[in-house]
């Protein structure tokens, strides 16, 4: 089965990440396809609304699949594979019609950042959102990334949570307005996102398109920080290869600092 479902009901488009066995954890391919079909959406078609959400009860996603880390042995992939993850957030922000992410339970690292660039959250009271790579992985997230989250939840807070690499927890979510409603499980979780989409599927489509579109302008001018020292520092260490093969391993990373 695909790990990455697409459908179609009436006006309303659901995404699925589909390895619930994996905490639906992104794989490459996953990433690439989310973002044909944010860019493929027709402003004149029948899709008024896009669902996204993750397979099985436990988690929206977990981020990148860790396993894939394996492979980057030069800079080039740690500069391709976040300017990567930029292209498809920026695609998701992109997207002509309103995003909507059901998230249940956990949501971190790029499951995070593809929640975060949708344009109404809602999740259900077990929610756990974060990027807790200063203690699992010791890799870091690009200036773009860290532009878009500082927007959703403030730069303090923000440098806080990556400092610490603790998790936002549901009603910490719903007083920052990281969320706008929690649901009690899963089932209401994805019934309240079914009404929303059916609710905005009415609304007048050149109306949202602009508000999303000024708004992913406003964003955009103030992100043209550079970074790439910042990532190669990161994912070129021995620290990132400790990191990966901890996780890996479960166990606790043994980090140098180097």
């Amino acid at each position: 089965m695909s790990e990455l479902l697409y459908e179609v009901r009436g006006a309303v488009g659901h995404v699925t990440l589909n390895r619930p066995q994996a905490r639906n954890a992104l794989t490459f391919a996953m990433y690439e396809r989310l973002a044909e079909i944010c860019r493929g959406i027709d402003p004149d078609g029948p899709v008024r609304v896009l669902v996204i959400a993750g397979a099985g009860d436990a988690a929206f996603a977990a981020g990148t699949d860790i396993g894939q880390f394996r492979e980057f042995s030069e800079p080039q992939h740690a500069l391709d594979y976040e300017r990567r993850i930029d292209t498809v957030l920026t695609d998701i922000e992109k997207c002509c019609i309103p995003t909507i992410a059901a998230i249940t339970g956990a949501c971190t690292g790029g499951g995070a950042g593809i929640a975060g660039c949708c344009d109404i959250r809602i999740a259900d009271k077990r929610l756990r959102y974060g990027f807790p790579i200063a203690r699992t992985l010791g890799n870091c997230l690009s200036t773009a990334s860290l532009k878009r989250i500082s927007d959703l939840i403030g730069p303090a807070r923000l440098r806080e949570i990556l400092l610490t690499a603790r998790l936002i927890e549901a009603d910490e979510a719903l007083a920052i307005g990281l969320v706008s409603e929690l649901l009690e499980d899963a089932d209401a979780v994805r019934s309240r996102a079914g009404e929303l989409a059916e609710k905005l599927s009415a609304h007048a489509p050149l109306s949202m398109r602009a508000t999303k579109e000024g708004l992913r302008r406003l964003r955009e001018a103030a992100s043209e920080a550079e970074d790439s020292d910042l990532i190669l520092n990161c994912y070129m260490s021995s620290d990132f290869k400790e990191g990966i093969e901890a996780f890996l391993a479960k166990r606790k990373p043994a980090w140098t600092g180097k």
